[in-house]
């Protein structure tokens, strides 16, 4: 059977989900739905690369270097990736592309989806790399990195079938002349641009990796994973599953290769602007962001930094509220991109317990956060650990500012975790330049507006300015929700509306959400729409007379 009968079935259900919207997980997310012995043989794995050569099964690299340092033991990993000259890392990846991209779209689906299958026998090793290079919580590191991400590449892989295979292979087009008819015979192929680099991040090197890496991969371009520095070993692990599935198909494994990177010594300006690399994909701050998207003869997609705000103009139930939004805040330290950053709180919000007071809601906000900061049975699984030092310095010295100190949050199991409870800072509407600004990191600022309507007005100013991946409002006016909804949509963020229970603002679902919209300021990227993928490979059509 060839493999794309072979996943034949899942790829069709995933472009229902598609189409649908409706729930669809095609890797199950729960740790006890795989081997039992996965975790100790993750953990015995993991010992076993740390101090070493991490072998990618790649050309020898002009140097070797590694500088990640665990959240949580605070010591370093001592793993060394190989590092490339960018020419000649480019030279491999376009020798080892020739094959791949002449390869059939159905042939390309089959062997990207058994490689996904190849990555799903490594969650448990990739878990315990993002736990100890980002600082998520186990079960966070496992779930982002393995089957969520997996579950997003699927999302990528059926899209680009989808967009690939909405023509006919080929055609005989007749036009009729009077007595006589001219004859076509018509093909049409797509072709991918290209080299595309993706471009990691420190926090999610997978899951923010995963979707621009197979859509580059599934248009039929090479692929070059440059990763975060600080947070390399979780994608290289992916980065090898992926390379011996295209080896052991047929494929040369080199159409995909991982370069390692200094960050006193970056290599990626120099890699980026290489003529034949054509698509740039990047998760990261703004600045190089912006840098990236001036390229006008690349194809570039960004996720950067936006700020997300919360509008509480009614409640049902506040401490339902106060729960939801503790969480929220507090989840993975404030290091996520769709983590809520501004609270808007007008000076009543009405409930069904009566109006309660700006006062009485800030209050309850504040002790929500503390409690769960505070409580070391939930706390180091909520929180995890800062992934870089810079974030604690800058938290802290911003905290410091507005006579707070960042208190550190106790971690039983890592008694040395750079864990820390969410400093919440109070400012009024329009009086302050603090939360104009992503401020990345244990962080949230509470903002008095003097009623909903100053709240609404600053929320959009924020949104048409800077960005936002996510924006979450509580209201029981179902008008006042739809005006939002509308002003918010026109500037092309999406808005959540009274969340409670266990449904976070943070968290997108793969087959359903839409991750981002690529029409702010914070990103040009959508994970998945069909601009996504349109945008990596070119339409070719071929015509030949018919006698």
């Amino acid at each position: 059977m060839d493999l794309f009968s072979k996943h034949q079935q899942k790829l069709e259900a995933a472009v229902q989900a598609l189409k649908q919207r409706h729930y669809f997980f095609a890797y199950p997310e729960s740790p006890k739905q795989y081997p039992e012995s996965a975790a100790m043989e993750a953990q015995q794995a993991f010992k076993s690369w740390t101090g070493t050569r991490f072998s990618l099964g790649q050309m020898e690299g002009d140097a070797w270097h590694g500088e990640e340092v665990s959240p949580f033991t605070r010591q370093a990993l001592g793993i060394r990736y190989p590092i490339y000259e960018p020419s000649r890392l480019v030279h491999q990846v376009n020798l080892a592309t020739a094959s791949w991209r002449r390869a059939s779209v159905q042939e390309r689906v089959g062997v990207l989806m058994e490689a996904l299958d190849y990555v799903k026998d490594r969650f448990f090793e990739m878990a315990i790399a993002t736990q100890h290079t980002t600082g998520q919580s186990w079960l966070m590191s496992f779930q982002a990195s393995g089957p969520h991400a997996a579950d997003r590449a699927l999302e990528v892989i059926a899209m680009g079938f989808v967009l690939q295979t909405q023509f006919v292979d080929e055609v005989t087009w007749e036009k009729p002349l009077g007595k006589v008819s001219l004859r076509l015979h018509k093909t049409y192929r797509p072709f991918g641009r290209g080299v595309g680099v993706v471009i990691g991040c420190s926090t999610f090197p997978v899951w923010n990796t995963f979707p621009g890496l197979f859509a580059n991969l599934v248009t039929g371009n090479g692929a070059i994973v440059k990763p975060h520095p600080g947070a390399v070993l979780p994608i290289a692990i992916a980065v090898k599953a992926i390379r011996e599935a295209l080896s052991n198909h047929g494929y040369n494994p080199d159409v995909l290769m991982l370069t390692g990177d200094r960050s006193d010594a970056p290599l990626t300006r120099e890699l980026v602007l290489h003529p034949e690399v054509k698509i740039v994909d990047y998760t990261g701050s703004t600045s190089f962001g912006n840098w990236l998207e001036s390229l006008t003869d690349k194809v570039v997609y960004t996720e950067k930094a936006g700020v997300n705000v919360v509008i509480l103009d009614s409640v049902t139930n506040l401490d339902a509220v106060v729960q939801n939004l503790a969480f929220s805040i507090s989840l993975y330290s404030g290091q996520m991109c769709t983590a809520p950053q501004n609270v808007f709180v007008p000076k009543w919000v009405p409930s069904e317990a009566g109006p309660l007071t700006q006062d009485q809601v800030v209050e309850a906000i504040r002790q929500g956060i503390q409690q769960l900061g505070s409580n070391p049975k939930t706390a180091a699984g909520v929180l995890g650990a800062l992934q870089n030092e810079k974030t604690r310095q800058r938290i802290a010295e911003i905290a410091q500012t507005m006579g707070q100190t960042l208190e550190p949050a106790i971690n039983e199991e890592f008694p040395d975790a750079a864990v820390f409870k969410p400093v919440i800072l109070e400012v009024k509407a329009s009086s302050s330049n603090l939360y104009r600004e992503e401020l990345f990191g244990p962080l949230a600022v509470v903002i008095r507006a003097n009623d909903t309507r100053e709240a609404i007005e600053e929320a959009t100013v924020l949104a048409r300015e800077k960005g936002a991946i996510t924006c979450l409002v509580y209201s029981t006016n179902q008008d006042l929700c739809n005006e939002i909804a509308l002003r918010m949509n026109e500037l092309f963020v999406p808005v959540s509306f009274n969340l409670t229970g266990p449904v976070w603002v943070n968290q997108h679902a793969a087959f359903s959400d839409l991750h981002g919209t690529g029409g702010n300021a914070a990103g040009t990227a959508c994970f998945t729409d069909a601009a996504f993928l349109a945008r990596r490979f070119v339409w070719v059509g071929n015509r030949t007379l018919v006698s």
